[in-house]
């Protein structure tokens, strides 16, 4: 027997999400726009996706309303994709796989997430130890850890190099 595409016929709320966001690009993406990743080629050169595959998914992440094409530019035309709330809804999920994945495999430290407001590192489940708040993702520090290559090719690992908060635009440098 074949596995299906989908989970048609599953009365499941963890199948109606994969059904979204379970496809093997999908939450890289999401996670890139948390970064402050916006634009085509700046996805296209951190994650190293196939063109057709980055076009399908932000198209389809855009269709689910978890990107939101916006223009940036005239002439020539150029759009960027900006995260929205219900693209925000999912820090918990991606910051819970990334902890999950450190954690069973003893991952050396890749990237600390600080309350902006104290500069204490979050807490499992993106609390703030000190001031005993759930922090909003616009109010998260994210500063590179010890596992990180220091020396990244693309200019968007290279901008992801340095403190800053989550949400906010990146500006690579020019190669």
């Amino acid at each position: 027997m074949s596995l299906g595409k989908d989970y048609a016929g599953q009365d499941c709320s963890m199948a109606r999400a994969l059904e979204v966001v379970g496809e093997r690009w999908t939450l890289l993406i999401v996670r890139d726009a948390l970064y402050g990743v916006r634009r085509y080629n700046d996805f296209l050169v951190h994650l190293g996706t196939p063109r057709a595959v980055l076009a399908a998914r932000l198209q389809a992440l855009t269709a689910e309303g978890i990107l939101e094409k916006r223009r940036y530019q005239e002439s020539p035309p150029r759009d960027e994709y900006v995260i929205t709330e219900r693209g925000i809804a999912l820090w918990p999920v991606l910051r819970s796989l990334g902890r999950w994945q450190r954690e069973q495999y003893a991952e050396t430290q890749l990237r600390y997430f600080r309350h902006a407001d104290c500069g204490t590192e979050l807490g499992s489940y993106g609390e703030c130890p000190t001031c005993a708040v759930v922090v909003p993702v616009g109010d998260v520090i994210m500063d590179p850890g010890p596992g990180l290559d220091q020396d990244p090719s693309d200019p968007v690992s290279r901008a992801l190099l340095k403190p800053r908060r989550l949400l906010q635009p990146i500006e690579p440098d020019p190669v």
